[in-house]
């Protein structure tokens, strides 16, 4: 439709340009009087078939270059919506194997996701636990518990055993010298929230004089309860259920921990408790194969005692085999000379035959069976 507009409107313009220039020679010739009106007539009619043929021969060329325009531009279009074709089906590829990765990393947040909601519940149990300080002290025994259980076998430990004093601690780890090993899992942790928690540095400071106060506290206790003479051993170990708060209290209340030195209690974290009960379980497993190796010396005199004796037994068995080996050359000397006694009486017998045949007895043969030789 926009190609013919274009050609009519071509056309118009060429009959306009025509119709200006027969106007422009009438005027001309108004103004010029000269040949007669058929003349120019007949001049005009011939100008106007001339502009009418390059007109028609201007028309084809226009239809011919248009036919070969539109023949280029669907080439040209068939290309692109070639390529174009080509490039949406990689796009839609790569965009449906991004959406399956979208996907798939999507998956993994939600999973993340409800991983963290479920950490945030465990976090908020965790707060409402150590929000009381029974709870707190259950929290510790059972970290404590868990590790002594994983470490060391039944027999080499006991929760809540009590002491001469009466007093009972919260676990005993029982040394080779009987001895026990005292472990207390009770740390006052509300002091280190409350020092945690502090926003002023004055809160801060009245929050850290709190903690060392209830640490120094809690260690006098242990000193005093759990370090008998005779009876226990010479340290106790005091459990710090957490690595962060055992790192704060090493880093920030120096004085305390060495006023836990000094009174033998040793603060542990729940790395370090682990550590000591290794060194202990091989501290028992050296004390059990001492035992052992005094059963093994025992039982190796015994054997050696019973390897002599059986070295006796075979000494007396060589004798008897030695004796009967006598026994039997003995007896094969007796044989042969059975033998050979045998092979005299058979020749005696044919000497006899031959004589029963001649009437005469051979003297030698008779003297030597009257010898008995």
């Amino acid at each position: 439709m926009t190609d013919t507009l274009t050609i009519v409107a071509v056309m118009a313009a060429v009959a306009a340009l025509a119709a200006c220039a027969v106007l422009t020679i009438l005027l001309w010739r108004a103004r010029n009087p000269g040949p007669a009106p058929e003349a120019v007539m007949a001049d005009l009619a011939h100008q106007q078939n001339e502009a009418v043929a390059r007109l028609q021969g201007m028309v084809a060329a226009l239809h011919q270059g248009q036919s070969q325009l539109q023949k280029a531009v669907n080439d040209r279009l068939d290309s692109v919506s070639h390529r174009l074709g080509d490039s949406l089906q990689k796009t839609t590829q790569h965009t449906a194997e991004n959406l399956q990765k979208l996907n798939e990393r999507l998956a993994g947040i939600d999973g993340a996701q409800k991983n963290i909601t479920e950490l945030a519940m465990q976090v908020t149990s965790l707060q409402s636990v150590l929000a009381n300080k029974q709870s707190r002290g259950a929290f510790g025994q059972w970290r404590m518990e868990g590790i002594i259980q994983d470490c060391l076998p039944k027999g080499a430990y006991a929760l809540q055993h009590t002491l001469s004093n009466r007093s009972r601690p919260d676990c005993c780890v029982f040394m080779p010298d009987k001895r026990p090993l005292v472990i207390d899992a009770k740390f006052p942790l509300e002091g280190v929230t409350a020092y945690r928690d502090a926003k002023s540095d004055e809160d801060r400071k009245a929050a850290a004089q709190r903690l060392r106060a209830d640490i120094s506290k809690h260690i006098g206790d242990i000193a005093d309860k759990y370090l008998i003479p005779g009876e226990t051993q010479e340290f106790a170990l005091m459990f710090v259920p957490s690595e962060s708060v055992y790192a704060e209290i090493y880093d920030g209340f120096e004085d305390v921990v060495q006023k836990a030195y000094r009174a033998r209690v040793v603060l542990v974290s729940p790395s370090l408790l682990m550590l000591a009960v290794a060194l202990v379980q091989q501290i028992q497993k050296d004390a059990r194969m001492r035992e052992a190796a005094d059963l093994i010396s025992d039982e190796v005199g015994r054997l050696i005692k019973d390897v002599g004796l059986l070295g006796d037994r075979v000494r007396k068995l060589q004798t008897h085999f030695n004796q009967s080996n006598e026994d039997i050359r003995q007896a094969i000397i007796s044989i042969e000379k059975i033998e050979a006694r045998g092979e005299r009486i058979q020749q005696v017998e044919v000497g006899a035959e031959a004589s029963a045949d001649t009437d005469i007895l051979p003297p030698p043969i008779t003297r030597s069976l009257a010898a008995g030789k």
